[in-house]
């Protein structure tokens, strides 16, 4: 009887301790799934949060190239004759790009910025051309971020 009574207690026993380490990987694994997509969220927040202000920065560049080309090409002599002949890199200098927009240098690339005369209009356009997003769920999509501004005349 007593052995009866001893055997039913440890089974008892046992299949509680049992089921108590059934249940200590579940918090592991429940964590391994969230986990993977609240770091994919943080990591793609992170990414766009780095594409906008890579594009809010080509955006002030090309307004700052603009401005420049107002400057040196709109001569009283181009303004009459309504062909201002404005061509090339507005912002010739490293340190006159970094001024306008610093968030464009980081790393190892520097944005270009082209001027060009079309149709009654001057495009200045300002690009990153090594900027590259660090997941790679987005595509090739986002990879070159440019911003533009026409200059009527």
């Amino acid at each position: 009887m007593w052995f009866e009574y001893h055997h039913k207690y440890s089974n008892r026993c046992f299949g509680a301790l049992m089921r108590k380490l059934d249940q200590r990987g579940v918090a592991a694994l429940e964590f391994c799934i969230v986990g993977a997509v609240f770091l994919t969220m943080v990591f793609a927040i992170f990414d766009l949060g780095r594409y906008a202000i890579t594009v809010q920065s080509l955006r002030s560049l090309a307004n700052a190239g603009a401005r420049q080309v107002m400057i040196s090409c709109y001569t009283p002599a181009a303004a009459q004759q309504k062909t201002p002949s404005c061509s090339g890199d507005p912002l010739p200098t490293d340190v006159a790009k970094q001024n306008v927009a610093p968030f464009s240098f980081v790393g190892t690339s520097a944005p270009t910025l082209s001027a060009a005369t079309g149709s009654g209009v001057i495009t200045v356009q300002a690009s990153q051309p090594k900027f590259g997003m660090l997941l790679p769920i987005w595509g090739a999509q986002l990879d070159q971020p440019s911003a533009s501004t026409e200059i009527p005349f």
